[in-house]
């Protein structure tokens, strides 16, 4: 092991900038990613719910968290470096229009919240997070007896939430969507009676996870095939939560130090959830030398330290299901692009309302790198092995794509050239030590950050 990465690594600077991936280095040492992006949204607004001080240390650095962070402060909540202070005393209407930048988190959550106090809050967001459809969680809201207007059919952002007086319903999601079933949980907390979501796939459960730490009345089951949870009103109390590694920041350098020669790479403190864990066991199965070893306490969140080895990979089959959120979609599809034979993504039309056009941008990326990958209705078809040559790729604004297409640069053998990645500032939203991390893995300082 060459070194271990800190957090206080360097973000990139500036507009506009772009990284050279030299590949063929392997990739050696220990790093430990960014807090987990969806826990830290939820322990925010939760804490600034819960009656007191709440201690919560290791949010996620990124633009996203810091948006939510920045909403919560706006509704009267002190949030400070591992503290986050609360209280029905303390909350108010936002003096001005809450900014969700690019986090669709953000905007969904804070709408949920919201809608339980007899407020009128407006919610924005930068360009792409415009385009992104609210319709979601409008419909369930509005249920409950808030209301909720954005621009068109689709409640198009920016979108004002008039809450107070609601009801609670009994919900099932037309599609696995944790921002929707938070949204419907956060405005339960504050609804007369019961409210119960039911999802016929179970999506990420920190909201439950966190909601049960703070003291709430929520209980989660079975209930014919579907998992349901069912919550009643509650006054939540202040927790204490070590925010653990974000998983879907962690599978960028899962996948490198597998396809990568002569790599291993040691991460600590990832998130290993049944809901997060989807691309570790999709990589287990394509035949990855991954590691795991509990380091979590007995009731605590489930979390591990890795170890993973470069190995030969084989293609597969991926349901949408197996990988919720499609998060690690972008990498994964950089694992198949190297795996032998073919890999085919079910049903991942999803990825096309993301930060961008994901399925789209995988499939560019893909080709950028002489990968043979084609679209199927709603499936991603990627026929491997490739052996990538360098490329030039726009990240079109999306942090996952930028590292994704980052990883798939340190594939390219060492003889075949550097990769550029433009766009890359939009790691910022959830990984600005990223380009540092990578010249400390592959102890290479010419992994650049340009303008």
């Amino acid at each position: 092991m060459t070194g271990r990465a800190v957090p206080e690594d360097p973000a990139p600077e500036g507009p506009g900038r772009s990284l050279l991936v030299h590949g063929g280095r392997p990739l050696r040492g220990t790093v430990r990613v960014p807090g987990d992006k969806s826990v830290s949204h939820r322990a925010v607004l939760l804490g600034a719910l819960a009656e007191g001080t709440s201690q919560v240390r290791g949010l996620s650095d990124g633009d996203d968290v810091a948006r939510t962070v920045g909403a919560a402060r706006a509704m009267g909540a002190a949030v400070e470096a591992e503290t986050v202070t609360g209280g029905a005393a303390r909350l108010h209407a936002p003096a001005a229009p809450l900014d969700a930048g690019n986090s669709g988190t953000t905007m969904r959550l804070v709408a949920g919240l919201v809608a339980g106090w007899p407020w009128t809050v407006e919610l924005r967001g930068d360009a792409s997070l415009s385009a992104r459809p609210m319709d979601r969680i409008a419909e369930p809201l509005r249920a409950m007896g808030a209301r909720v207007d954005g621009r068109g059919p689709r409640c198009l952002p920016p979108i004002t939430v008039r809450g107070g007086a609601l009801a609670g319903i009994d919900y099932r999601p037309p599609m696995a969507s944790a921002q929707v079933k938070s949204a419907v949980l956060l405005a339960g907390l504050r609804a007369r009676g019961e409210t119960v979501v039911r999802e016929p796939v179970a999506t990420r459960a920190h909201t439950e996870e966190l909601l049960r730490l703070a003291g709430a009345d929520v209980h989660v089951g079975e209930e014919g095939g579907e998992r349901v949870v069912r919550l009643h009103p509650s006054s939540l109390a202040p927790f204490d939560l070590d925010v653990p590694g974000d998983p879907s920041q962690a599978a960028f350098w899962v996948v490198a130090a597998t396809v990568v020669p002569a790599s291993v790479v040691a991460l600590e403190g990832v998130y290993v959830g049944e809901t997060r864990r989807g691309f570790l066991d999709v990589l287990a199965r394509m035949g990855a030398a991954v590691e795991e070893r509990a380091t979590g306490a007995p009731g605590a969140m489930p979390v591990a330290d890795l170890t993973v080895r470069a190995a030969s990979l084989s293609g597969t089959e991926v349901r949408a299901e197996e990988i919720t959120g499609l998060d690690e979609v972008p990498v994964l599809a950089v694992a198949a692009a190297v795996a032998t034979g073919t890999t085919v993504f079910r049903g991942v039309g999803e990825l096309r309302l993301k930060e961008s056009d994901r399925f789209a941008g995988v499939l560019a990326m893909l080709g950028a790198f002489g990968v043979r990958a084609e679209a199927a209705g709603d499936d991603l078809v990627v026929h491997g092995p490739s052996v990538l040559r360098p490329a030039h790729v726009d990240a079109a604004g999306d942090h996952r794509m930028a590292m994704a297409a980052a990883v798939a640069g340190l594939a390219v053998p060492e003889a075949g050239g550097a990769t550029t990645v433009t766009g890359f500032e939009a790691v910022a939203t959830s990984y600005p030590a990223f380009a540092a991390h990578l010249r400390m893995l592959t102890g290479f300082a010419e992994h650049e950050v340009g303008a």
